[in-house]
């Protein structure tokens, strides 16, 4: 497996709720490795295999899930 690295900026996160919600979205997808999810810096970093789950799924849970994915 090859796995990348994507950053998604991540907009409407107000409180470490937003972000716990963000960050379990995109780990409930198949193919996430790994999820760090930053209020201060509006931003998601995700570790992820490319063959199962590409940057538009993980932007298209962000935004299922309410948010802003910038």
């Amino acid at each position: 497996m090859a796995a990348k690295q994507t950053v998604i900026g991540v907009g409407g996160m107000h409180c470490q709720g937003c972000v716990k919600n963000v960050t379990n979205v995109l780990q409930a997808l198949p193919g996430v490795e790994q999820v760090e999810v930053s209020l201060d810096a509006a931003r998601a970093v995700i570790v992820h295999d490319e063959a199962r789950v590409g940057e538009a799924q993980l932007r298209e849970a962000i935004e299922d899930a309410g948010f802003d994915a910038l």
